[in-house]
C-alpha cells in the first residue's frame, strides 16, 4: 500500500512541480559549472547504497572536502545555493528516486555511510525503512541549515545536538509506523511549509520530552 502512494504522490508532485524545476535547472546550470542535479551516495534500506538526487547547491565535487554538514557561510555553497538549501527547494529532484524506489515520501532521511558505521545495534533497525523526504525527526530540524550556520563546529553540532534526538524519534517512527502515521507526517509536512512555528503532534512531542528527560540537564535540546 505504502508503495502504491509513494508512487502516485511522487509521480503527481513532479507532474505538478516540473514546471519550477525546469526553471531551477536553468538557474543552477547558469549561475555556477557543475551541471544541474547532485548526486551523493547515501545509505538505503537495509544497508543497500544508493545515490540520492538533489539541485546542485554547491561547487563541483564538494562532498567530503570539508565538513559533511554545511551551513549557509559555508564557502563551497553557491549563491543561488543558499536560496534553494534554506528553502529545501534543492530537495525536489528526491521525487525522482521515490519514483524509482530507492526512498519512500516518508521515512528516516537517507544517512551517509559515515554516520551509519555509528549505529548500534538497536539503532542499526532504521535500516529495516525504506529511507524518505520527511519523517517526524526532519520536522524537529526543520531549522537545522540555520543552526549549522550558527554552531562553530557544524559536525560537532550535528553529533552532539542533532543526531542523538533524530535517532530516537526514528525508532519512534519504527515502532509505530502505519499507513496512517504515513499520511500524517505527509499533512503535517504541508502544514509546517505554511506554519514553520506549527506545534509537533502531542505524542510527538511527548516522545521528545522523555528523550530530553534521560539526558543529563546540561545536554538537553529545546527541540521546540
Amino acid at each position: 500500500m505504502r508503495r502504491i502512494l509513494d508512487f502516485l504522490g511522487s509521480a503527481a508532485a513532479l507532474v505538478v512541480l516540473s514546471p519550477l524545476m525546469i526553471v531551477i535547472s536553468f538557474v543552477v546550470a547558469l549561475t555556477s559549472p557543475g551541471g544541474v542535479f547532485f548526486r551523493g551516495e547515501r545509505v538505503g534500506q537495509y544497508g543497500a547504497p544508493f545515490y540520492i538526487l538533489k539541485f546542485r547547491s554547491m561547487v563541483r565535487d564538494a562532498e567530503g572536502h570539508g565538513k559533511w554538514n554545511v551551513g549557509m557561510d559555508d564557502p563551497r555553497v553557491t549563491s543561488i545555493g543558499r536560496f534553494l538549501r534554506a528553502s529545501k527547494l534543492d530537495e525536489l529532484p528526491q521525487f525522482i528516486n521515490v519514483l524509482r524506489g530507492d526512498m519512500s515520501l516518508v521515512g528516516p532521511r537517507p544517512e551517509l555511510r559515515y554516520y551509519v558505521n555509528m549505529y548500534t545495534d538497536e539503532e542499526s533497525q532504521i535500516l529495516s525503512m525504506r529511507p524518505g523526504i520527511t519523517d517526524w525527526a526532519s520536522l524537529v530540524n526543520y531549522s537545522q541549515y540555520r543552526e549549522f550556520t550558527q554552531a562553530d563546529d557544524p559536525d560537532d553540532y550535528y553529533l552532539t545536538s542533532v543526531r542523538p534526538l533524530k535517532l530516537y524519534l526514528q525508532l519512534y517512527q519504527l515502532k509505530h509506523q502505519s499507513v496512517a502515521d504515513y499520511l500524517r507526517v505527509l499533512l503535517w509536512t504541508a502544514a509546517r511549509l505554511v506554519r514553520k512555528n506549527l506545534a509537533l503532534p502531542k505524542d510527538v512531542q511527548t516522545a521528545i520530552w522523555d528523550f530530553e528527560s534521560q539526558q543529563p540537564t546540561a545536554d538537553r535540546t529545546n527541540s521546540e
